[in-house]
Parts: C-alpha cells; structure tokens; sequence
C-alpha cells in the first residue's frame, strides 16, 4: 500500500467515526426530544425529534459510501447514490420543516416550559456544530461531494437547534409562541437550496 492510500485509508476511517457518532447522538437527540415534546405539549421539539430522524437517515448512506470506499467497491457510483439520497433527504427535511411551522401558526400552538428541551438545544448546539465542522475537513480531505453535503446538512442541524433555542426561550420568558415557527421558516429556503444542489451535484465547489 502507498503512503497516499495508506493515507485515504485513514481519512475513510474517521469519516466513519463521525457518522458513527452522528448517528449515536442523532438516535438520543431524536429519542429526548420525542419525549420532552409529548411532555411539554411542543410541536417544535417533536418536530426535532423528527428532524433528528432524517438526520439519522443521511448518517447512515454516508456510513454506506465510506463503506463502500473501504471494502474496495466503485467509489463514483457511490458517491453519486449518497449525493442524491442526501439531497432528496434534505428536501423531505425542507417539507416537514415547513409543514410544521405553517401548522404552528395557523393552530396558534401554545407549548409549556421544558427545561429539558432548552439544555437538549444547547447540547445539540454545540455537538452538531463540531462534527459539521469536523465532517467538511474530511470532507475536504477525501474530496467527496457527498460528505460535503451531509456535513452542510448537520450544520442545518445545528441551525435549528439554536431555532429551536431561541423559540423555547421566547416561549418561555416572553410567551411569544409565534417566534419558533416564523424563526423555522426562514430557514426553508437554505434548506431547499442545499438539497437542490446536492441533487445536481454541486456541493463540493470547494472540495479540492
């Protein structure tokens, strides 16, 4: 094996560490937020947990191309594949994101304090922000498209979570129900565009 195999090899390896931990984290993010939610009467949260879930969803096809790099397999074909199945997955993200926060508004949903939901925002904050960052190294690195995508998808991540941060202390200091849908709708169009251009394959201009 090269010194530059040998090299790759080791960046596929830790691209599988993060999708490992995002999946992990994503599994008990998804899991608490359910939870609180239910408990607290929060459409945002449950829609987080939701969220969380799709997030799942484009850990899991990365963990499937980097795979896919390791055992040996064509590596463009699937790239293309986790490309498109993370572009598709964040236009389904893009969907129920809008659907939720149209619903908070119209329904005029009144949720109770959850301090639970606040330190999971927090923590979310915080943990979705390192592995974006850390995923567009290796991301970089591997010069793959469809790393990069994901990596802008957990950065999505990381955007609702201080929404979702900021709705929930609104909520709870103010009582301004309204500031979480109209805070998540404003995220819509970012979320769109990063989808549509993971379907034609341009999310990586900056990847070489």
């Amino acid at each position: 094996m090269t010194i530059d195999a040998a090299l790759r090899g080791r960046r596929v390896t830790r691209g599988i560490r993060l999708e490992y931990l995002t999946l992990g984290w994503n599994i008990l993010e998804g899991a608490v937020a359910i939870v609180a939610g239910l408990m607290a009467g929060s459409v945002a949260l449950l829609g987080f947990g939701v969220d969380s879930a799709i997030e799942s969803c484009s850990g899991a096809v990365l963990l499937w191309r980097l795979r896919s790099e390791q055992a040996g397999k064509n590596i463009e074909r699937a790239e293309q594949t986790a490309l498109k199945l993370v572009g598709i997955s964040l236009l389904l993200l893009a969907t129920y994101v809008s659907f939720d926060a149209i619903k908070s508004l119209i329904t005029r949903e009144q949720t109770q304090r959850s301090i639970v939901g606040i330190a999971l925002s927090v923590v979310s904050l915080i943990v979705m922000t390192l592995l974006a960052s850390a995923k567009r190294r290796t991301a970089a690195e591997l010069s793959s498209a469809a790393l990069h995508a994901d990596s802008r998808q957990t950065s999505i991540c990381a955007y609702l979570s201080a929404i979702l941060l900021g709705g929930l202390l609104l909520n709870a200091a103010l009582g301004w129900w309204w500031a979480d849908p109209v805070a998540a709708l404003t995220m819509v169009p970012i979320i769109v565009k990063e989808g549509r251009e993971a379907l034609r394959g341009e999310t990586c201009a900056h990847c070489d």
